[in-house]
């Protein structure tokens, strides 16, 4: 104790202070990581649930006894990470958490068949069935949640008319996410073949905006069914989701909004025309008649009374004659001329002007809630601009109208959602930030053990063989001791003159430690030189107490 006091003494104020700052820090450190390592890791049990899922979760894992920790505003729970897979299991068993999805066909697995009516038990049948088509609508991607409504009408004694049965279908999608043409039908389709004498088209579909993606009716014939009103919408709705869907592949989801007013013409137009052609003629007969006519003619005689006389031819022998000759040609040429005649129905409307309105958010740059707006760039709003007039057909000769204004949307500056965990290499965010934790303790470890724990175990060494010198100093030096021999060989392991002198010019090269330990050495063998009798007696009383 006195050499490492002695030892201690010699590092001076200043390096003693440092040591004292690193061991508490050492020790806070070693604090930190032994309640960090006894802290159980929490991971996520379940996200995005609503109040009352989240509700009958917590009075469950409180029932268990389990930690647990709430995040976003308690739409997520999160468990030590050895309990997650059991506490899945055990919740799914009691159908936690819902979302809202009504219970399935173990609603049968509570009741009583012995006192239910033939009432309840087709009621819980509509029950069941709506739950388990709700389960199956939400088991396709993007599909938050889903929620049927089924009508099974009975048919009435006595009665021959049988109504159809029909459902209406409520789906929340995951973010800004929309179902196509295709997924709709899809889903029309899986609910019509669940239900018996369901048929898809009378079947409707709202999403959780609001928004009329398949209307039921009562045949195949859907536009033709509509009234111009309805017809007009349906068009407005369908090209302000083109411009939607295209601007926010770019602009991001929900930035964007796009309103249409088309002014459409419904009328029935029959046109009937016919034209003819005077360029295109073609000879259709002809007809050619030759005439050649030859006579002659006498000329008659003045009346007179002897021409009435019995005798009256021998009156005429006086009459002239005369000849003539005629000759006609006739020729009929008949021709067609070239035709068309187009007939022509329009029974649909036809778009006589276009106005579309589309609004456009801006770009937000930094975290929550330090969130700062910039405007977009008249470059970037030009070429929206562009992409709605090419998306839309749009046609300056009849009139289109096309305003692309970009503002800054309400709610901007609300939390935005919890982002879903990444994934890297395989693993997860919490796996990584365990492996982050790991290397950095390693490397503090490490630095620790070379930077603290090596320079002073390696001083504790280098104090000891001076402290064995100036104990060997006291003995030598205490009354009644031995005088010196003259002349004695030196004692064996003791280094000669010359090597001293080779050692010492090796301490020049080393530090202030080596010298010292150098020094003590040969002081050592200098008393052992002068008194060997007393060295080898000391060296025998060491031995005799480590035995």
């Amino acid at each position: 104790m006195n050499a490492f006091l002695q030892s201690l003494r010699n590092l001076g104020p200043l390096r003693l202070a440092a040591m004292v700052a690193v061991g508490v820090g050492m020790i806070g450190f070693i604090i930190f990581v032994t309640a960090r390592m006894s802290t159980p890791q929490m991971e996520l049990l379940y996200g995005e649930l609503d109040s009352a899922d989240s509700a009958h979760v917590i009075s469950k894992l409180e029932s268990l006894k389990i930690p647990y920790e709430l995040r976003a505003n308690g739409t997520q729970v999160l468990v030590p990470s050895d309990q997650v897979g059991k506490m899945r299991v055990q919740l799914a068993e009691q159908s936690l958490p819902s979302n809202g999805v009504s219970v399935g066909y173990e609603i049968f697995d509570k009741s009583d068949p012995l006192g239910s009516t033939s009432f309840m038990q087709n009621l819980n049948l509509v029950r069941a069935l709506e739950g388990e088509l709700g389960r199956t609508i939400r088991s396709i991607a993007n599909v938050k949640s889903a929620r049927v409504h089924l009508v099974m009408p009975r048919r009435e004694t006595f009665s021959r008319e049988v109504q159809d049965p029909s459902a209406s279908i409520v789906l929340k999608m995951t973010g800004g996410q929309r179902l196509n043409k295709q997924q709709v039908s899809a889903i029309q389709h899986m609910v019509a073949a669940a239900v018996p004498k369901l048929k898809p088209q009378r079947i409707s579909i709202v999403d959780d905006r609001g928004t009329l993606l398949s209307r039921g009716f009562e045949d195949g014939r859907e536009l033709m069914n509509l009234n111009t009103e309805e017809m007009r919408l349906a068009y407005e709705q369908r090209v302000a989701r083109q411009v939607e869907d295209l601007l926010e592949r770019t602009v991001g989801a929900g930035k964007v909004r796009a309103e249409v007013r088309a002014d459409i013409d419904f009328d029935r137009v029959v046109v009937n025309e016919e034209k003819y052609d005077p360029d295109s003629q073609v000879v259709r007969s002809t007809r050619t008649i030759s005439e050649d006519i030859q006579g002659q003619d006498s000329e008659s005689l003045p009346v007179s009374v002897g021409q009435n006389l019995p005798d009256a031819n021998a009156t005429t022998a006086g009459a002239t004659r005369t000849s003539n000759k005629e000759k006609r040609n006739d020729e009929l040429v008949n021709f067609e001329i070239s035709k068309k005649i187009t007939s022509q129905t329009r029974e649909t409307g036809m778009v006589k002007r276009l106005s579309v309105a589309v609004l456009v958010d801006g770009v937000y740059s930094g975290e929550f809630p330090n969130r700062t707006y910039e405007g977009r760039k008249q470059e970037e709003m030009e070429q929206i601009a562009t992409l709605v007039r090419s998306a839309i057909g749009y046609d300056s000769k009849r009139g289109d109208a096309v305003e692309v204004v970009n503002m800054r949307f309400a709610g901007a500056d609300e939390e935005p959602p919890v982002k879903p965990v990444t994934y890297f290499l395989g693993l997860e965010k919490a796996d990584l930030m365990r492996i982050a934790e790991i290397l950095v303790l390693s490397v503090v470890a490490i630095l620790v053990i070379l930077l603290v724990v090596r320079p002073l175990v390696t001083r504790a060494f280098e104090s000891v063989p001076a402290a064995a010198g100036e104990a060997g100093r006291r003995l030598l030096a205490e009354p009644g001791a031995a005088p010196a021999l003259a002349g004695p060989a030196p004692a064996p392991g003791v280094p000669t003159e010359e090597e001293m002198e080779s050692l010492d010019e090796l301490i020049d090269i080393d530090k202030v430690e080596g010298r010292v330990k150098m020094s003590s050495i040969r002081k050592i063998g200098e008393i052992v030189e002068k008194h060997p009798e007393e060295a080898l007696s000391i060296l025998r009383n060491w031995m005799y107490q480590e035995s």
